[in-house]
Order: structure tokens, then C-alpha cells, then sequence
């Protein structure tokens, strides 16, 4: 594999739950993957997002060997991953949702542990410990137990023991759920030096700020099937351009006020949320529509409480595309969109 082939090449992947054997009479079962197109260049961080019962986590689980798949194409590496199995699982690191250090041994016994396992011999499994110790920043602590760890240094050991042989392809499947906004800027860190050293990264995640932050590109999964794959912004702007919100003092001058930014910004149409006392409108000429906007909500005797100026957010983008509905924000800190992984069966 040369380095400017893609890293991860998916055509027409399928994958049905429940699908009767060979000869049944009753058809079907549950379709996780209907036909799944991906290619993910080397050295680079590819985001998959969708909601639930999309196929993300699948889709990950074949390219990782650890499910095979009824129909298309995949290779990981240059690999068939069907073909060609144990040549890809010497290629590629998998970080899951769940720990898989045990608490009870330190970091560096956990590091030599996962070492022996890949069958690197006592001296290079403890070289290679203390190697990624000391670049997931965690030099200082590797006597002591992990159950001590707080969530963003058990997270990065995670991450470290996915990098014992040195994968060409690092899959992480929401690597970040759970943890506090310094926990997930750590990993964040972490993920963006692997890449800089030439990694090739498949991310699932339920934040999607992780996916904005960290891909390069990001693919929209649903039902199966990929609905978009471009960059975040090309992405964004499929759904315009910029956008100016203004929140009023009083949710009583809220028909007012869209009439008069719908005239100051010559918007095709506004958008209105009296619970928030919001007002939305897309612009083409940032300054000129902010200065016009103030200007005419002041001689209209109208006050705004905020006024911003804006573009898409990737959350806007999914839900254009996939017309899911995200939860609130949780207790973790930044908004946390619950796009929440399958059912454990997909």
C-alpha cells in the first residue's frame, strides 16, 4: 500500500441482523448497512456520524474484522478484510466505547500486558510502554493503579494500548463519551498528533463539536446508506451561508421584529422561536446586514437583548440531512448532541 492509496475503501457494504438461512421461506430481517460507500484517504481523520441505528458502529466492527459482512467490498490498509483478515489486524488499532484496562494494574503494567499479548517479548513490551507513557503524557503516573486515573488520563492509556504495534489505521468509536470538556481536549490532542505522525483516523462520535474540531471530512450515515461526505464546510454551506440571530427584550415584539429584519436583510424567510424570544435569518453580506439590522430595529423603537452573526453549525447539518432530533445539553459541560450509537445488536 502506497501512501497516497486510501486508507479505508467501503463499496456497496451490506449487513442484515436476523437474515434467515439460506432457503427460508420468510424474507428479511433487520438491515444495518444497505450499501455503504466510503473511502478514507491516508493521514487523515474521517468523521462518521448518524443517528441511532445508522450503521456506524457496525460499519466499524467489519472494517476491524470483528464481523463479517453479507455483501460488497471492503478493504482496510490495502486488504479485503474478509480475504485478508489477520493481514489487517496487524495494521490497524481499535479504540471502542467502553475501557478495556484493567483498574487494578498501573499504567506501564497495562502497556507491557497489551505488548505481550501482541506477542512483542518482555524488553520491547516495556521499551514500548514507556514510550507511549511519556507521549500521551502520562509518564508521571504509570506506577500508579489506573482505577486512580481521573476519566481523560484513563481515556489517553486507552488510547495508548490501540497504539502498541504502531497501526497504520486507528478506528475510535466515540472515544470521548462520558468524559468532562478537559478530558475530551486531552484525547482531542492526543488524536491530532497520531495524525500529524501520519495515522489514518475513523472516528464515530455522538458530539458532534468533536467531529468539527477533529475531521478532516465527515460522512452522514442513515439507514444505512451515506447521505453526504464532504468537509465540514462544504457540508455547512449546503445549507447557506451566514446567518444573523437577534433574541429580543420583549418576545411581545416578536412579529415586529421579523418584519423588520426580514426587510433590513432581504431574507427569503425568517425563522422565529417565541420560547426564546429568537429570531433567525440568513445573510449574504455580513457587515452590511448586521449594521442595516441595527439600524432598522432602532428606528422601530424595537431592543434586542443579543445580536450575532454566525454560520451553520455541523448540528444544523444534520439534522437537515438526516431530519433527526438531537437531546439537550448534558451535565458534561459543551452541547453534547446525543447521536447515540445502534442498538448492541447493530
Amino acid at each position: 500500500m502506497a501512501d497516497s492509496d486510501p486508507a479505508i475503501v467501503v463499496e456497496g457494504l451490506r449487513k442484515t441482523y436476523g437474515a434467515p438461512r439460506a432457503g427460508a421461506k420468510r424474507p428479511g430481517g433487520k438491515p444495518a448497512l444497505a450499501g455503504l460507500d466510503l473511502t478514507v484517504p491516508s493521514g487523515t481523520v474521517h468523521a462518521v456520524l448518524g443517528p441511532n441505528g445508522a450503521g456506524k458502529t457496525t460499519c466499524v466492527r467489519i472494517l476491524a474484522t470483528l464481523l463479517r459482512h453479507d455483501g460488497g467490498r471492503a478493504e482496510v490498509a490495502g486488504y479485503d478484510v474478509l480475504r485478508h483478515p489477520d493481514e489487517v489486524r496487524h495494521r490497524i488499532g481499535l479504540l471502542g466505547q467502553h475501557a478495556a484496562v484493567d483498574e487494578e494494574l498501573s499504567g506501564r503494567q497495562n502497556l507491557e500486558m497489551f505488548g505481550r499479548l501482541h506477542h512483542l517479548g518482555g524488553r520491547r513490551a516495556a521499551a514500548r510502554a514507556d514510550e507511549l507513557l511519556e507521549r500521551f503524557g502520562l509518564g508521571d503516573t504509570g506506577t500508579k493503579a489506573v482505577g486512580r486515573y481521573s476519566g481523560g488520563m484513563r481515556r489517553r492509556l486507552d488510547l495508548a494500548a490501540s497504539l502498541i504495534v504502531r497501526p497504520r489505521v486507528l478506528f475510535l468509536d466515540e472515544p470521548t463519551t462520558g468524559l468532562d470538556p478537559r478530558g475530551r481536549t486531552e484525547v482531542w490532542q492526543s488524536v491530532r498528533s497520531l495524525v500529524g505522525d501520519g495515522t489514518t483516523v475513523l472516528l464515530t462520535t455522538q458530539y458532534l463539536e468533536e467531529a468539527d474540531q477533529l475531521a478532516d471530512r465527515v460522512c452522514v450515515v442513515d439507514h444505512g446508506r451515506a447521505v453526504a461526505n464532504d468537509t465540514t464546510d462544504q457540508l455547512k454551506a449546503r445549507i447557506g451561508g451566514d446567518r444573523i440571530d437577534i433574541v429580543l427584550r420583549d418576545a411581545g415584539q416578536l412579529a415586529a421584529a421579523a418584519s423588520v429584519i426580514g426587510m433590513a436583510t432581504r431574507a427569503a424567510s425568517v425563522e422565529t422561536d417565541p420560547d426564546r424570544r429568537r429570531i433567525g435569518a440568513p445573510v449574504t453580506d455580513r457587515v452590511a446586514a448586521l449594521t442595516e439590522t441595527v439600524r432598522a430595529l432602532d428606528a422601530a423603537g424595537i431592543e434586542a437583548e443579543d445580536i450575532a452573526l454566525r454560520r451553520p453549525t455541523l448540528d444544523e447539518v444534520f439534522l437537515h440531512l438526516t431530519g433527526e432530533h438531537m437531546d439537550e445539553p448534558t451535565s458534561g459541560g459543551t452541547r453534547a448532541k446525543t447521536l447515540t450509537e445502534e442498538e448492541t445488536s447493530v
